[in-house]
């Protein structure tokens, strides 16, 4: 489309305003803050003696962890999604055909980088059968490089670590199905 066309409608911009052309409103708001943080009560966690606690750990983008389904079984399909999807290129997954009759393909090798990893969430997000998920978890350290790539194994055990004070995705989705459903059978609204 060419720049004198006349499908294309120019809109010019408002002029500023005085009070929009100091910088005076802005500056005031900014010490406004600044003084505000300053005579708020601080917190502080001594760690590692005091564990700091989330006011809602499920939304906390912590380490992450590989579910298992009611057989104890890896639940990931390896689609690689999760591996798509992940602006930071760092989770590697090799697949092969599974032995069991519910799904094509598992994971033989599921590693994450976690030293390159910037914790956005994207794999979880796109996770279709919700196996990657992040926990609440944030004392992640180690003596090298190799430390810091988290294997199937590993994440699985942050999986057995953390199930039971972090229930997984689909577990919390279906306990709310039957608390309604009891609900509705009790006549309780």
């Amino acid at each position: 489309m060419k720049p004198d066309s006349s499908e294309i409608r120019w809109v010019d911009e408002s002029p500023l305003t005085p009070a929009e052309r100091s910088y005076l409103p802005l500056f005031i708001e900014g010490l406004t803050t600044t003084f505000r943080h300053l005579v708020s009560p601080k917190i502080t966690v001594q760690f590692p003696e005091e564990r700091h606690e989330f006011p809602d750990p499920i939304i906390y983008r912590g380490v992450h962890r590989l579910n298992r389904d009611e057989q104890g079984r890896v639940k990931c399909v390896a689609c690689f999604l999760c591996a798509t999807a992940c602006p930071a290129h760092c989770i590697d997954i090799v697949a092969a055909p599974s032995p069991w009759p519910d799904r094509e393909k598992y994971p033989v090798v599921f590693n994450i980088d976690m030293l390159r990893c910037i914790f956005c969430g994207m794999c979880e997000e796109a996770c279709p059968v919700d196996a990657i998920e992040l926990t609440s978890l944030y004392d992640l350290s180690g003596k090298s490089r190799d430390e810091m790539i988290f294997d199937k194994e590993k994440l699985l055990s942050v999986y057995d670590q953390t199930k039971d004070l972090e229930p997984p995705r689909w577990m919390r989705e279906r306990d709310v199905l039957e608390d309604q459903t009891s609900d509705s059978a009790t006549g309780e609204t």
